[in-house]
């Protein structure tokens, strides 16, 4: 029986770990929505509108009666993804503000934090 090996170069281990890493690096949106969004049904209406996009992050509801959406992903379909969470939910949303970054993913999948 006959082993096969493969032999990286050093640089070649060394780019690919680099590109790894890059992938790795996000658009991430927080979002903060106010209005009356609480209470009726907000956060499940924003996880069921996720499962049509690419995206990874949370939801939550804030002490202050906000709720709060952090999103990551390509910068378009983050964006895409606000946008339509705005039009479903827009009878509920008084004002939205909006922080974007580039940065690491710290996000695995989409959930509701309780």
């Amino acid at each position: 029986r006959r082993l096969g090996l493969i032999c990286f170069h050093p640089e070649r281990v060394h780019s690919m770990m680099r590109l790894e890493i890059m992938s790795d690096i996000v658009f991430r949106m927080n979002c903060w929505f106010e209005g009356h969004v609480q209470g009726v049904g907000f956060r499940y209406e924003t996880l069921n509108i996720a499962k049509g996009f690419e995206v990874t992050g949370t939801v939550r509801n804030l002490l202050d009666g906000r709720v709060q959406l952090c999103a990551e992903g390509d910068e378009t379909e983050v964006l895409a993804f606000q946008r339509e969470i705005e039009v479903e939910m827009e009878s509920y949303i008084r004002k939205s503000e909006v922080q974007t970054e580039i940065g690491p993913r710290i996000h695995k999948g989409f959930k509701i934090v309780h």
